[in-house]
């Protein structure tokens, strides 16, 4: 008669199966993202943290803007098919680039930076740091600069070979003229939480914003400050003018802290979609924590770029390093 138990050989056998497609699972699960460390370059480019954190602190001394700058271009390049540098890429005759897409176009700068410290890499260690590292690392060292907080990056991430115009010009990026609750929808399609996205929108609390995304704001909405739409209206005409610039936080525009906040519940928010944040909807109650809890903002902010920063990377052999972070190799 046949025995109604397995033989023990089989046993383990289907054991072993199971110990790697459990494996397996959670290697999906994780993504690409589990093969970064942040001690990716200690053996091939021991320097490299140095460098880019040279580059940036002598451009942020240069232009305190440029720490902003700087920032955004790491969020710009992961919101569109990933951390992945193709911001970065000019056009070429095989593909347009996402420079002139409408979210970057007379926008988003500071590639000379990102050029000058790839040089500098690819001196010390020629074809080892990829250009989304320095995106991701030069983001953090810029925050700092400007007196923010720190976060271990992960590092790892190689460069795209291609960019995309129509993605760029797609709703991946949110838009200045979002209402909450496209916020909530723009973030949560990346992966983030609500709280998460109120977070990441502090980085506000830094830079510049052109006159052309807040026009409509300061003379058509109610939900504002009288005397501070009235000084920027000043600067900020109803026609003409459109890259004429004010700062995303009046209090401290060149130092990461929770001001931006404050500019919201006193009806200061620069943008149509900062002032969302408080409006009398979902998100009022987190604005007045990162408020009145500055280093708990600190923190979200910090553990939500680390996050960001995992948002489909290439690793592996996928992908290239390139030595012109504008070019393919």
């Amino acid at each position: 008669m046949a025995s109604q138990y397995p033989s023990s050989s089989s046993f383990f056998n289907t054991l072993n199966l199971c110990f790697c497609l459990l494996f397996l699972h959670l290697n999906v699960i994780g993504g690409a993202s589990t093969q970064l460390t942040p001690k990716f370059y200690a053996k091939t480019c021991p320097n490299a943290l140095s460098i880019i954190k040279s580059g940036v602190n002598s451009a942020v001394e240069s232009e305190a803007r440029m720490g902003a700058s700087l920032l955004r271009l790491h969020f710009h390049d992961c919101f569109v098919n990933g951390c992945d540098a193709s911001i970065l890429l000019d056009d070429t005759s095989d593909f347009k680039g996402e420079k002139t897409a409408v979210p970057n176009a007379n926008s988003v700068r500071g590639f000379e930076v990102v050029d000058a410290i790839k040089s500098q890499l690819e001196a010390s260690c020629p074809g080892v740091v990829s250009c989304a590292d320095i995106l991701a690392v030069a983001a953090r060292d810029s925050v700092v600069a400007l007196r923010g907080p720190s976060w271990t990056v992960r590092l790892g991430r190689r460069d795209s070979t291609t960019a995309s115009f129509e993605a760029a010009n797609g709703t991946d990026i949110p838009a200045p003229v979002l209402n909450l609750s496209g916020l909530i929808t723009a973030f949560s399609n990346k992966g983030f939480t609500v709280r998460e996205m109120v977070a990441l929108s502090g980085s506000h609390t830094i830079g510049q914003a052109r006159c052309a995304t807040f026009r409509t704001r300061i003379y058509n909405e109610a939900d504002i400050d009288a005397s501070f739409k009235t000084s920027l209206q000043a600067n900020c005409p109803t026609s003409g003018g459109d890259d004429t610039i004010s700062p995303l936080d009046i209090q401290t525009p060149t130092t990461f802290d929770n001001a931006y906040y404050t500019n919201l519940v006193n009806k200061k928010g620069l943008l149509h979609s900062d002032q969302q944040l408080f409006s009398g909807g979902s998100t009022d109650e987190v604005v007045n924590i990162y408020r009145t809890r500055p280093n708990t903002f600190l923190a979200d902010f910090a553990n939500a770029m680390v996050k960001m920063g995992n948002l489909s990377p290439l690793t592996g052999t996928s992908g290239q390093i390139r030595t012109n972070c504008r070019t393919t190799n």
